[in-house]
Order: C-alpha cells, then structure tokens, then sequence
C-alpha cells in the first residue's frame, strides 16, 4: 500500500497524468511516510523546508528526516544536521518529541499487524498473548 500512495503522491507532485498539486501530493506521501517508507519521509522533509503544499517549517521538515534517518536513510541524516542550526532550542525540542512520537506510533502498528499475523496463522484470538 506504501507503494501506491508513494507513486500516486509522485504523480500528483509531478503533475503527470493529473494537474499538478503539492497539497494532494503531501496527503499521499504522509500516508506512504506512516506506513515507514523513508524515501516519502526524506520528501515531506523537503516539502516542509521549502513549503511546497505545506506552510514552510523547520520543525517538521526536521522531524520528517529524523524519522526517515531513522530509517536508515543517509540524506536525510545530513539535512536533518544541517537544518538544526537554523532552529531554536525549543523549535528543535518539538522536532524531537514530534519525531519519537511518529517512530513510537509506527513501533506500535507494526506490533499490532504482527499479533493481527499471529491470529491469522493460529486461527485462535486466545494465542496471541
């Protein structure tokens, strides 16, 4: 499904095939982004520092790449760096909690699809605990 809404935001941020739309472009990619695709998470990071369909902000532009360093993406490791010296203390603070926040409630899908497979394979409710 990260696919889909990852290729469907790239066509909308493209305009091919539909009129261009940076706003529909970022609903898109912050569904693929939530799903963990950090390549989505590296471009709403840029989409939030150059406020295309979003008002600009440090803040989420930071936390976007965060999260998608987290994943294991290199540049957004350095973006992420180099934008905090433009941030205030308290600015980079919310960044931080906003980026633990969306990495905890992706910890916490992925633990409930993995007891949802339990449930398929063991065909019982009573055996995922």
């Amino acid at each position: 499904m990260a696919w889909a809404q990852s290729n469907l935001g790239g066509l909308y941020w493209n305009g091919q095939g539909v009129v261009q739309d940076f706003k529909e472009a970022v609903k898109c990619y912050r569904r693929a982004a939530e799903q963990g695709d950090s390549l989505v998470q590296f471009f709403l990071g840029a989409m939030y520092y150059y406020g295309q369909g979003v008002i600009q902000d440090n803040v989420y532009a930071h936390m976007w790449w965060n999260v998608a360093a987290s994943n294991e993406n290199a540049l957004a490791v350095g973006n992420r760096d180099r934008i905090t010296i433009y941030m205030t203390a308290v600015d980079l603070f919310k960044a931080l909690g906003l980026a633990r926040a969306c990495v905890a409630k992706k910890s916490r899908a992925v633990q409930i699809a993995g007891r949802t497979a339990k449930i398929l394979r063991t065909g019982s409710l009573f055996r995922i605990f």
